[in-house]
């Protein structure tokens, strides 16, 4: 894999590197980040699934809560927050 397949993505004010190719996820995992969200009594989540079915891997992409990041592709300059549920409404 050459260096232009890597981009640089923004994670809580930290940058970290991703891969084209790479989900959200698959870029946090990569790099160490186990913790994606809090539960509304600030339990830590992470990746469970892997594929888009339990929601454990909601974060806030782009200014958006309840990303599935297991189902979002990383592109250059995202911005990725963790997400805690007790300042989110779901959607219904």
């Amino acid at each position: 894999m050459d260096s232009g397949d890597k981009f640089e993505i923004e994670v809580d004010g930290k940058t970290i590197l991703a891969r084209k190719g790479q989900t959200i996820a698959e870029a946090l995992l990569a790099n160490g980040l186990r913790a994606l969200r809090t539960t509304r009594k600030q339990a830590p989540r992470g990746v469970y699934c892997g594929m888009g079915i339990c929601y454990e891997c909601r974060m806030i992409v782009n200014g958006i809560p309840n990303v599935r990041t297991c189902m979002t592709m990383a592109t250059p300059a995202c911005k990725v927050t963790t997400q805690d549920d007790s300042r989110i409404t779901l959607e219904k």
